[in-house]
């Protein structure tokens, strides 16, 4: 590697990292502000909270990845214009595509990392996400009964208990149970005791009272009771990964037998080929957004006023690639043998670059042979 080469892909890893520091940040906070309000509302600790948003960081991290390669490839080009290294490295006689070669080499390394998290780091991380979601769903306790606050473990109920004793008693617990829109029933009891019976869950309460109001009429109803056991089951929110428990496994276990993943996992082989084939893809779409961001700043003049515009165009090009994403995906779905479709986007992507460079580079060849005419 050349010095030239060396000093390009330095500046890019450099401005690379601080873009990709600064947009992790930021994405970061907005998603832990939902993360941070889903799992405390619902009672649970703040270890819990940390756990899920560093096991959600790999797949932050690949949303992140294509927009910071394209952010410091377009950044450091610019740079390079207005401080006229372009022009004088131009002046030496280096073509457009020896210009491009450190960019492509940086592309290659914002790709390896993208294949590393999308191939083994987030589908580990979802795995272990859909088994800490099991955990704190079958922690009953947890989930439904924390003291003195007031909890909507399903939508249509409410659940309140004042104090929670060492021994597991509840004490003077609240049910507000309205999923039944022509009966709203209000339970109350001094002590409420927790069963399981295998997969059954029950909430027994002693010396109590229901209130049902019901409709049409709004007649209002009480009824005492010494122990009245209510059914849990049904609150507890269950986890439907099965059509998803691809997205679990590591790329070496979705290469072959696409037939038989998908019936082990109550899925199609098209799912499983969208699967693997997404994750290619994501890679391939880093190295075209740095080259995209390089090329389009570089084509033409290098006027240090014309940036923005060149910028913004690279930009609204990525996100129209990038929204083409979910629209291919609907064929490979439906058929295993439409996959390679789904590489569409990084393809039109090279080829504007490959288009760039070409014209760019003829249109120096025709303006240094008319000037040698001249």
């Amino acid at each position: 590697m050349s010095k030239f080469d060396r000093y390009i892909l330095s500046q890019l890893l450099i401005i690379f990292s601080f873009f990709t520091l600064i947009l992790i940040i930021v994405f970061w906070i907005n998603r832990a502000v939902q993360l941070f309000e889903s799992l405390i509302g619902e009672g649970q600790p703040t270890t819990i909270f940390l756990e899920f948003a560093a096991l959600g960081m790999p797949r932050l991290i690949t949303v992140v990845l294509p927009i910071a390669a394209f952010t410091a490839s377009a950044y450091l080009t610019n740079k390079l214009n207005q401080e006229s290294e372009i022009k004088i490295i131009m002046a030496a006689g280096t073509s457009h595509w020896r210009i491009v070669r450190p960019i492509l080499i940086f592309g290659l390394i914002t790709g390896g990392v993208m294949s590393v998290l999308s191939h083994f780091l987030v589908p580990m991380a979802a795995e272990k996400i859909s088994n800490r979601e099991t955990d704190i769903t079958n922690d009953v306790l947890t989930q439904f009964l924390t003291q003195g606050t007031f909890l909507n473990p399903s939508e249509g109920v409410t659940i309140y208990t004042r104090d929670i004793g060492d021994d597991g008693v509840l004490r003077d617990i609240f049910i507000a149970d309205h999923r039944d829109a022509k009966r709203y029933i209000i339970y109350t009891a001094r002590e409420a005791y927790l069963v399981q019976n295998d997969d059954n869950k029950s909430l027994i309460m002693i010396n109590g009272i229901a209130q049902i109001l019901s409709e049409p009429g709004r007649r209002l109803s009480t009824a005492r009771f010494k122990d009245f056991s209510f059914d849990i089951n049904a609150l507890i929110k269950k986890n439907s990964n099965d059509d998803y428990s691809i997205k679990h496994m590591t790329s070496p276990n979705l290469f072959y037998n696409w037939k038989d993943i998908a019936k082990n996992n109550n899925t199609t082989p098209g799912a499983v080929a969208e699967e693997l084939h997404s994750r290619f893809a994501r890679a391939l779409f880093c190295v075209v957004s740095a080259l995209v961001g390089f090329t389009v700043l570089i084509f033409g003049n290098h006027s240090k006023l014309n940036a923005w515009p060149k910028i913004i165009f690279a930009f609204l090009f990525l996100l129209i690639l990038d929204g083409m994403r979910s629209g291919i995906s609907v064929p490979v779905l439906l058929n295993a043998n439409y996959w390679p479709i789904l590489y569409l986007p990084s393809l039109l992507g090279l080829l504007l670059v490959l288009t760039l460079l070409w014209t760019a580079t003829n249109l120096r060849l025709l303006l240094y042979h008319s000037r040698n005419k001249a």
